[in-house]
């Protein structure tokens, strides 16, 4: 066939209308019958035709392209590295819908994070939406964005001053935490302690409050030890003042300190002293040991993030709000208490 093929060419030699063909490249395979749809492949294949993206795009009044913008450098640099399986969930979804990414690296830093200014905002508007992810938001700044209509999605749970609904996915940190408390107790555990922050990051306060509902049901007394300014031989100082047999560690990248501190204290993990973490470090454990806790749904929480912000853009009216619970981790590291 002389000359650049068109649509037109296509519907010809498929003997269906162009309006069809348009419907067969945009995949909208619920509105075109499957033998239609051969034929208008296989017209495609015989006659060379390449749709222009551009076009299509324009035409639906969508670039299809979406955003991610991160407020800490978090492009991995091995497949091990905390922030990979959020990345990898997000493009295969990406992938899965026929879209492309942009990562946004040019943002303002401001006290080593990157700032969503007036000027980040704008050029936000090259996408159709925006995910968000990082632990260094500004929750002005959310709520600013937020009121600008524009699209984004949060990976993990985040609260706006004011009650702004922001869309999120998040892991249920909260129920995760309960088991991990359940398996201890299940060992025989009375005295069990938790190891974390003191703030208002959502995450942190869903974990404490998955521990201190556990405890409580049980009828048992929480006691939490702020790791700030305490170092780990003083954490198992503590540990052994209150007689704690088991310690939930949020922030689980402590735990091979606090493993070292309590060996040379003379106690054993786990014969002597169980650990449990909540969720995997932000760099792996180098240990021999399997940790038990749970593991966050990362790659699932990045895909299910994107597929909401394609919701969201889409206008269809869905939950905004997404909690994936945590898969269970046995471990190594509880064992029945002396």
């Amino acid at each position: 066939m002389a000359g650049r093929v068109t649509q037109a060419d296509v519907a010809r030699m498929a003997g269906v209308s162009q309006a069809t063909v348009s419907l067969v490249l945009n995949a909208a395979h619920d509105r075109v019958g499957e033998a239609t749809r051969r034929r208008v492949m296989d017209a495609i294949t015989r006659t060379g035709y390449t749709a222009n993206p551009l076009a299509q795009r324009l035409a639906r009044g969508r670039n299809q392209i979406v955003g991610v913008f991160t407020y800490e450098p978090v492009f991995p640099s091995t497949g091990a590295d905390f922030y990979f399986p959020f990345l990898r969930g997000i493009e295969a979804e990406a992938e899965r819908r026929a879209c492309d990414l942009l990562l946004f690296t040019s943002a303002p830093v401001v006290d080593g994070r990157r700032s969503l200014t007036a000027q980040g905002r704008a050029q936000l508007a090259v996408t159709d939406g925006c995910v968000l992810l990082g632990r260094g938001e500004d929750k002005a700044e959310l709520a600013r964005l937020s009121e600008d209509g524009f699209p984004f999605v949060f990976v993990g749970r985040r609260e706006l001053p004011g009650g702004a609904d922001l869309a999120f996915v998040g892991a249920d940190y909260a129920r995760a935490t309960a088991d991990v408390v359940g398996v201890l107790l299940s060992h025989g555990h009375e005295r069990i302690g938790y190891v974390g922050a003191a703030g208002d990051r959502e995450a942190h306060r869903d974990r404490l409050a998955g521990y201190r509902a556990a405890l409580r049901e049980a009828g048992l007394r929480p006691l939490t030890l702020d790791p700030a300014g305490l170092t780990p031989d003083e954490i198992v100082d503590l540990v052994l003042d209150n007689r704690l047999t088991g310690l939930l560690l949020a922030e689980s990248h402590r735990a091979e300190e606090l493993r070292a501190a309590a060996a040379r204290r003379g106690l054993d993990v786990p014969r002597d002293l169980s650990l449990a973490v909540l969720g995997q470090p932000e760099l792996p454990l180098r240990s021999e040991l399997s940790w038990t806790g749970f593991r966050i749904p990362r790659e699932e929480m990045g895909a299910q993030a994107l597929a909401l912000l394609a919701d969201l853009i889409d206008g269809r009216a869905v939950d905004r709000h997404r909690i994936l619970p945590c898969a269970p981790q046995p471990g190594q590291t509880v064992a029945a208490a002396r």
